[in-house]
């Protein structure tokens, strides 16, 4: 064999040990960014379990507290059907906030604030908010490192091939979060 041949054999073998690697990487990052959906999805599972045992423990107390219930209910509803990304972060905006307006209510109730078992239950939601939140933060590191990938040269080559594209950011419409909060003392 000729040398010329061999170099070229050898560039040609190093471009596809290049390009494989380069489809490996978008294909690795694709499913971390699925996988970090699915996290999502468990921990808002997890927190939607919770709400129908605090709804029942605020119901014992705050029984006329009626349209703070409801809303709960009403987006824990929604949550369970959701099914798209979008409605997904939706329903979650939503159930946040009803939550927020439900904890809310609990503080003109000194006996449901002092309930061990009322306490319990918010215990384990604000660990689960917590693990939310972490999880939403671990979806948007993964969205953004795919996305960096698909947009910059040179793994932008090999997009199409790996049949990948830009991702969505998880973000949760929540104009209470943009407020600063009113402290009073």
């Amino acid at each position: 064999m000729s040398t010329t041949l061999i170099i070229v054999i050898a560039i040609l073998a190093l471009f596809a040990l290049y390009a494989i690697s380069g489809y490996n990487r978008l294909i690795r990052l694709n499913i971390s960014v699925d996988e970090a959906f699915s996290q999502i999805e468990v921990q808002l599972k997890r927190r939607s379990d919770l709400i129908p045992n605090l709804v029942e423990t605020v119901k014992g107390y705050a029984t006329h507290e009626k349209s703070a219930l409801d809303s709960v209910v009403a987006a824990r509803a929604k949550a369970t059907t959701a099914t798209t990304f979008s409605d997904v972060a939706a329903a979650d905006g939503a159930v946040t906030q009803a939550l927020r307006g439900l904890l809310a209510v609990t503080e003109a109730y000194p006996d449901l604030k002092a309930s061990a078992n009322f306490l319990a239950l918010q215990e384990e939601l604000s660990t689960t908010e917590n693990k939310v939140s972490f999880a939403r933060q671990f979806y948007n590191d993964n969205v953004r490192s795919l996305n960096q990938a698909v947009k910059t040269f040179p793994s932008s080559l090999f997009v199409s091939l790996a049949k990948v594209s830009v991702r969505e950011f998880y973000v949760v419409d929540d104009p209470q979060n943009r407020q600063a909060p009113n402290v009073k003392f």
